[in-house]
């Protein structure tokens, strides 16, 4: 990866892009509450302009940067909007993970979406992914713990929110429930999305442990444009996705070279469970596809029954595999994750 320029001492936006954004919302009953759950919460949709703006966090030396969108630019006096912090998985780095664009092919931005919604929406590339610098580790769920604990302060001192909702897909839902359990005072709600628990009698998972020996022994992996494909067709449902996905984060992604941090793929073959349930103890939205090789629903539940907070909830797609967010049914993800986020606080009884 090309390490990014040394960020200001005192991070502040680089610079600021207005980007309009067409609303491509679908519906699919894929949540346990009702579509008017989407208008309790604080947020509230929005068709104004996007605005965008670049900061930067340090965690010791390695700069580690930050991207942000919402409706207009924050001015002295507005009402602070809820904030979405999205946490990327082991192969794209966050813009490609969260901020697609597929030229002629619809709205593929989460970041878009959520910003519509009323959300004040963040995202990270962690070390040695993206713009980030490296440090030259393996990029492990640990150190991408301490990532997020060196990025939330610059979110939280933005936004003037402490507390917000998390979002994690793939082992980016391991690193949000990582950082989830020993940072629980920064937590509001959390969505994992193709989480893996202990991984058992999972396709990929199996894959992976053949090749242990060599994660161990290199930090780096290979990331060409062949094994970005192959995200798409190892789940044997190719048809769930448009093959035009894979070509867009190929675009963006080789930019940066062809290989990426071993760590998560070290840690999800060799060290699962990664992530104590009971300790995680924020509002829980698990999704899963119906056609995910990262994990079986039963692994799943396995973890979703354990967790202490009774506000919870488990989403499965149809017709989706391992990367909802690049799917051909994206709109039943944001739908589920939308009701979740604004679901109104439950009544505590006894």
């Amino acid at each position: 990866m090309t390490d990014s320029p040394l960020p200001p001492e005192q991070p502040l936006a680089r610079r600021t892009i207005l980007k309009g954004a067409s609303l491509g919302l679908g519906a699919g009953l894929v949540s346990a509450f009702p579509a008017q759950a989407q208008t309790t919460g604080v947020a509230q949709s929005n068709e104004g302009a996007i605005w965008s703006a670049e900061y930067w966090a340090k965690k010791g030396e390695v700069a580690l940067n930050l991207w942000r969108k919402r409706i207009g630019a924050p001015a002295p006096g507005d009402g602070a909007l809820p904030v979405l912090f999205l946490v990327h998985g082991s192969s794209n780095s966050a813009r490609s993970s969260y901020d697609l664009a597929v030229p002629g092919k619809g709205e593929y931005s989460l970041m878009n979406m959520f910003a519509r919604y009323g959300y004040d929406v963040w995202t990270m590339d962690h070390d040695g992914y993206g713009y980030s610098g490296s440090s030259g580790n393996n990029s492990d769920i640990a150190s991408s713990v301490e990532d997020l604990k060196a990025a939330i302060p610059v979110v939280a001192r933005e936004t003037g929110q402490a507390k917000m909702h998390f979002y994690g897909t793939s082992s980016g839902a391991i690193r949000a429930a990582a950082f989830a359990q020993v940072e629980p005072a920064r937590v509001d709600r959390l969505v994992l999305v193709a989480f893996t628990y202990k991984g058992s009698g999972a396709p990929e998972i199996g894959r992976r442990q053949q090749q242990i020996e060599f994660y161990r022994n290199n930090n780096r992996r290979k990331r060409d444009a062949a094994m970005i494909r192959s995200i798409f067709t190892r789940d044997g449902f190719a048809s769930s996705y448009d093959m035009a996905v894979p070509e867009a984060i190929i675009a963006v992604e080789l930019k940066f070279g062809e290989q990426v941090p071993t760590g998560t793929y070290l840690d999800m073959a060799a060290n699962l469970p990664l992530v104590d349930p009971k300790k995680v103890l924020s509002p829980v939205l698990m999704i899963r596809g119906t056609h995910d090789g990262n994990s079986t629903t039963e692994d799943l539940l396995d973890f979703f029954q354990q967790l202490p907070n009774g506000d919870r909830q488990f989403v499965i797609l149809p017709h989706t595999a391992h990367s909802p967010g690049y799917s051909n049914n994206r709109h039943l993800l944001w739908y589920a994750t939308r009701n979740f986020l604004a679901a109104p606080t439950p009544v505590a009884t006894g």
